[in-house]
């Protein structure tokens, strides 16, 4: 069950579109206004509590939400300078975020740019939101410090990448073919490949489960929904199928 929408002073479009004040000492005179989109509030909490302390890091987040309407909603009524977006979210993922966003990422004077933060290293999920018009891409093994820094270039119009991904998105814009449609692949739901690829990389229910915040039951029902679809019997036989489509 989605959390709800959870915007920091609930401010209208009027105070939204005011210029941001200017950070406190130790921040270099940054600021930026930040929106935090993921479905788990523990990780929206956890990122809350590393970056959002405005005095020290120039970060202030200005709102929450947990699905593809919520982010819609919040993004719209707080107009921040970044998004840090996550991939795989109810109600369409963070690429319809970015679809329904395009107005706002176009906005020759107060653009909002995103930035997907994932537990995700897939390629076509890196490539998927970049095309989408993200602006850059990092895992959540990301530090804080890292994260702030990320943030800041992205607002300044950089694109940033965690150092293995940037690979990704040079070898997919250097291409003029498209990617092949998979489509036992195509049947999956992005938690179900989010769950095949680390169950495909050796890891045990427990371990899948702490990753992706969610509980084990949770896992074995992600699992037998992927073998149902795909017709395998086990986890071995799901391994070798990932392995020959380069998804580990």
């Amino acid at each position: 069950m989605s959390d709800p929408t959870e915007a920091n002073g609930t401010a209208g479009a009027a105070e939204a579109a005011e210029p941001a004040k200017a950070a406190g000492d130790g921040t270099g005179g940054r600021h930026v206004r930040v929106v935090l989109v993921d479905d788990h509030r523990m990780f929206r909490t956890g990122v809350q509590a590393e970056i959002g302390r405005t005095e020290e890091t120039g970060v202030e987040v200005v709102g929450e939400a947990a699905d593809v309407d919520q982010a819609v909603t919040v993004i719209n009524a707080t107009r921040p300078e970044v998004v840090l977006l996550d991939v795989h979210l109810p109600g369409g993922g963070g690429v319809e975020v970015l679809r329904r966003c395009a107005a706002l990422m176009a906005d020759s004077e107060r653009p909002v740019r995103f930035l997907a933060l994932s537990v995700s290293d897939a390629a076509e999920d890196v490539i998927g939101v970049i095309r989408g018009g993200a602006r850059g891409y990092v895992t959540k093994t990301i530090t804080g410090t890292d994260l702030v820094d990320s943030v800041f270039r992205v607002q300044e119009g950089d694109a940033v990448f965690s150092p293995r991904l940037a690979g990704f998105v040079l070898d997919a814009f250097a291409s003029t073919d498209a990617p092949p449609v998979d489509e036992d692949l195509d049947r999956l739901t992005q938690r179900e490949r989010e769950v095949l690829r680390l169950i495909a990389r050796g890891y045990a229910y427990k371990e899948i489960a702490k990753q992706l915040f969610i509980s084990v039951k949770t896992v074995e029902s992600h699992v037998s929904a992927v073998l149902r679809k795909l017709q395998l019997s086990n986890r071995h036989e799901l391994t070798r199928w990932a392995t020959a489509r380069r998804l580990v």
